[in-house]
């Protein structure tokens, strides 16, 4: 079914309202109490955000820079600024004030919504407080689907993060994923591990949920990993979404029953099968992974009527227009999930070849269309003359015991010689390590130093910071 061709984001998802507008839309679950927001309580919230940024000055088509902490304000200012028509640009909570300001560079904003304590880039523009998100209800703004809705950045891992326009459609794009990866449910308790201001969090933990009527929970500022088992036991969640860095911690320790659950959603970085069979053996649950990225969402993933083989990400989603090119994945222009394009300066621009946008994911693709994912092009090392992709290395020793984290990299002894190592954290011996990788890795894939640390540079939602990792490293050899 194709997206009407009027069509307002932040209207759509909170659609519930009207049907069930007593029934809970958000629990913030904390240790003792929770916070709890109806769909008619949250859908008034955004309605007079709209009219509290417009009072403000701020007009259609404006761009708002979210500096926003981890609280129901997140997602309310970022649908309320859509519902009047206003461009938000979300953004972590987390970068400084040097690494804010330098995303400002290709796109400045018009005003920036901030709470306090939370660092603003050096831009010439009015910094608005979240008291102006209290004010009086406003209409929907008659947007088009095609019309540019919301800005996000890249990760920035190829180089500088680039400015990522999409349009009001790309949330109906995401139905594809309901049964494609989800197997969403009106009935469903979605718990997403991470924070509100992270882009994951925002759309499989709230904006999916919330537009098919489902409930979203998520844990409060400060909630501990160790408790989120449990919380999700308490609050009968039956999806729980995270990252593989999330799931590696829960099952550092025996889990509670959650008899609820019905599985687990994985994205952020690719899911090392010895984990997602950790976790099926410790809950008798399945982990369905997805591959996605900030210009497509996810696109590629694991459902429950289509669990991926092991070893594999997943298939591609019914709908999806994906093709392999010189090995990675490109995506056909048609795809209504696809951004507008990058934006440095006002006009975003879609980089296609021949109708498609070619990633920099490097793939398999099995007979039945199964993907297996590889890495990205630009994190492949080179050592010996051969170029490998980290994951063929990491893989192979997430199984082992002893071995609780591991990244594999090139370092440089010294200016002539350049060698594979791998970083790993846990309390494996390294002859032990040698002796595991001789039979499962080629003689050029096997590591010629192993590095332990305590842990791996990893960021607030469990991603490695391989840029970190190698600079860490260094000092090492």
């Amino acid at each position: 079914m194709q997206c009407p061709d009027r069509f307002n984001l932040s209207s759509y998802v909170l659609s519930a309202a009207e049907r069930t507008p007593d029934k809970i839309a958000l629990a913030i679950l904390g240790p003792s109490r929770s916070e709890r927001w109806s769909f008619a309580r949250l859908e008034e919230a955004v309605s007079r955000a709209a009219g509290g940024l417009i009072a403000a000055g701020l007009r259609p088509g404006d761009r708002l820079m979210l500096r926003l902490g981890n609280s129901a304000r997140f997602p309310i200012a970022y649908l309320g600024a859509i519902r009047a028509g206003i461009v938000p640009i979300p953004t972590s909570a987390a970068f400084t004030s040097r690494e804010v300001t330098a995303l400002t560079g290709s796109l400045p904003p018009d005003a920036v919504l901030a709470e306090e304590g939370i660092a603003l880039p050096e831009v010439a523009c009015p910094v608005l407080s979240p008291e102006v998100l209290d004010g009086p209800l406003h209409p929907v703004h008659d947007s088009g689907a095609d019309d540019l809705a919301y800005i996000v950045f890249t990760s920035g891992s190829s180089g500088r993060p680039k400015a990522v326009a999409h349009a009001h459609r790309a949330v109906w794009a995401r139905r594809m994923m309901w049964d494609g990866w989800y197997g969403l449910r009106e009935d469903d308790r979605v718990m997403h591990t991470g924070a509100f201001n992270w882009t994951y969090t925002l759309g499989t933990g709230l904006l999916d949920p919330w537009a098919i009527g489902a409930t979203a929970l998520v844990p409060a500022p400060g909630v501990a990993p160790e408790s989120l088992a449990l919380l999700a036991k308490r609050h009968d969640a039956s999806i729980l979404a995270g990252s593989p860095g999330i799931f590696r911690k829960l099952l550092r320790a025996p889990l509670p029953p959650m008899p609820k659950l019905r599985h687990a959603l994985s994205a952020g970085e690719a899911l090392p099968p010895a984990l997602r069979d950790r976790w099926r053996v410790a809950t008798n649950t399945d982990i369905h992974e997805a591959l996605g990225m900030s210009e497509v969402s996810t696109f590629i993933s694991g459902s429950p009527t289509r669990p991926a083989p092991d070893g594999a990400t997943g298939y591609p989603q019914e709908g999806r227009q994906i093709a392999v090119h010189d090995g990675c994945l490109s995506i056909h222009g048609s795809d209504p999930g696809l951004m507008l394009g990058y934006i440095d300066g006002d006009t975003p621009k879609l980089p296609l070849t021949e109708g498609w946008f070619r990633t920099s994911d490097r793939v398999e693709q099995a007979e039945d269309g199964a993907v297996r994912y590889l890495g990205r092009a630009d994190d492949i090392l080179t050592a010996g003359g051969f170029r490998i992709a980290p994951l063929e290395i990491e893989q192979v020793f997430e199984s082992l015991e002893g071995v609780t984290d591991c990244a594999a990299l090139t370092l440089q002894p010294n200016p002539e010689t350049t060698i594979l190592a791998l970083v790993y954290s846990g309390d494996a011996r390294e002859d032990r390590l040698h002796a595991h990788a001789s039979p499962l890795l080629a003689r050029h894939k096997q590591p010629r130093a192993y590095l332990r640390m305590d842990s791996l540079p990893r960021g607030a939602n469990g991603k490695l910071n391989r840029a970190a990792l190698k600079a860490a490293a260094k000092d090492m050899i």
